[in-house]
């Protein structure tokens, strides 16, 4: 007979289900009752059985509340001294109630929720995770906004449905917010574009931003004195830390990348000659902020010359870039190291024969129409290119 499949439950909402229970309680539940009772450990718990992992589980979550700032307390039962399986915990309400002024309808509190569920992978920092925790021990929950059934696994899966997420896929992304929440200096190999080989940077983060679909790291780098946007995924090897508490970022440091991150957006423009129908005049045409010159040409932003050449060599024949001449180069290089790379694959399958195709690359389309104006403005990067990153 198959095993019976144990639905699995969040961390999250495993947190916020036991802190629950225990604001819920005067005497406090000693950890049997917790784990026979609580949403996240009765799903695994064995009456009368082998329960050593889940109690392991249980003194890992309870160092995590504590560390969220919750005040879980321990009661030792009178003539029970010592023997922690009689131990009652509880969380004071008193201590953790909201202030008076504050308050939060059952809609903005399922709103609230539903918003720190798009985060994914540890993207909520420390400061966010507990005020988000206290609001929702206090007041509605997300599950508010979907009918309750009998089953919560059902209930937590109901939820899930009306809520996007938002992943921080990039490995550096963790050990920088932990920096930032410490306050700390980091040190890692960062590859610039036009280099092969990655330099260390030693930077005091500001604040981590997520601008056009990309996660950026605004940090103040120690070599140069300057203010500079990383990407993360140009971090190469680990991300360390050096100088814990010693570098903490004004309030507005977010706000402050974001909006010079915009400023070069909106100066820096790429004129590009599309085919009529192809997948390139459909999808560039639906980018943030594009649009049509009088002659039918895309007119696109963009922050990072190297980014977007990426993004245009994809699309192959489908486009030509009429400028600015530095990306029209970026993609005429991209292309012509892509043929050849592939005709040196052929030339080492095919044994002395020349590989098809123009030795030098593809022939890119001719771009008559230059236009009359100068290049778009650029923040200058230090790699000598228009580069607003680092």
């Amino acid at each position: 007979m198959p095993a019976t499949r144990v639905p699995r439950v969040p961390a999250e909402e495993r947190l916020f289900s036991l802190v629950l229970a225990l604001l819920s309680t005067e005497t406090g539940l000693t950890k049997s009752e917790i784990l026979a009772n609580v949403q996240g450990y009765r799903q695994r718990y064995a009456t009368g059985g082998d329960n050593a992992s889940l109690e392991r589980q249980f003194e890992r979550d309870k160092d995590d509340v504590r560390e969220l700032g919750i005040p879980l307390e321990t009661i030792e039962t009178p003539g029970s001294s010592g023997n922690n399986q009689t131990l009652r915990y509880r969380i004071p309400k008193g201590e953790y109630d909201l202030p008076e002024d504050v308050r939060f309808t059952p809609d903005e509190s399922a709103l609230l929720s539903l918003a720190a569920m798009a985060w994914r992978e540890g993207a909520l920092s420390a400061d966010s995770r507990r005020a988000l925790l206290k609001i929702r021990s206090v007041g509605a929950t997300a599950g508010d906004v979907v009918e309750r059934t009998d089953d919560p696994a059902a209930d937590s899966r109901a939820v899930e449905a009306y809520a996007p997420r938002l992943r921080a896929r990039d490995a550096a992304f963790e050990p920088l917010r932990n920096a930032l929440d410490r306050h700390a200096a980091v040190r890692f190999d960062y590859i610039t574009p036009g280099q092969h080989e990655a330099r260390t940077r030693q930077l005091a983060p500001l604040a981590l931003v997520q601008h056009g679909g990309r996660w950026m790291l605004a940090a103040f780098e120690m070599a140069t004195g300057g203010t500079k946007n990383y990407l993360l995924s140009r971090i190469v090897g680990p991300v360390t830390t050096f100088q814990v508490g010693e570098h903490e970022p004004p309030a507005d440091a977010g706000a402050t990348a974001l909006a010079e991150l915009d400023r070069v957006w909106a100066e820096r423009t790429a004129t590009i000659a599309v085919v009529t129908g192809s997948d390139a005049a459909r999808r560039l045409a639906r980018r943030r902020d594009t649009t049509t010159d009088d002659r039918g040409r895309l007119v696109l932003h963009y922050v990072d010359p190297q980014i977007l050449a990426e993004e245009l060599a994809a699309f192959g024949p489908e486009l030509s870039v009429v400028a600015p001449t530095d990306l029209r180069d970026r993609v005429t290089a991209r292309l012509r190291a892509l043929v050849a790379d592939h005709s040196t694959d052929r030339r080492d399958t095919a044994g002395p024969q020349r590989a098809s195709g123009p030795a030098d690359g593809p022939a890119t389309p001719s771009t008559p129409d230059a236009p009359d104006a100068p290049d778009a403005p650029a923040a200058p990067g230090e790699d000598g290119t228009e580069s607003a990153h680092g």
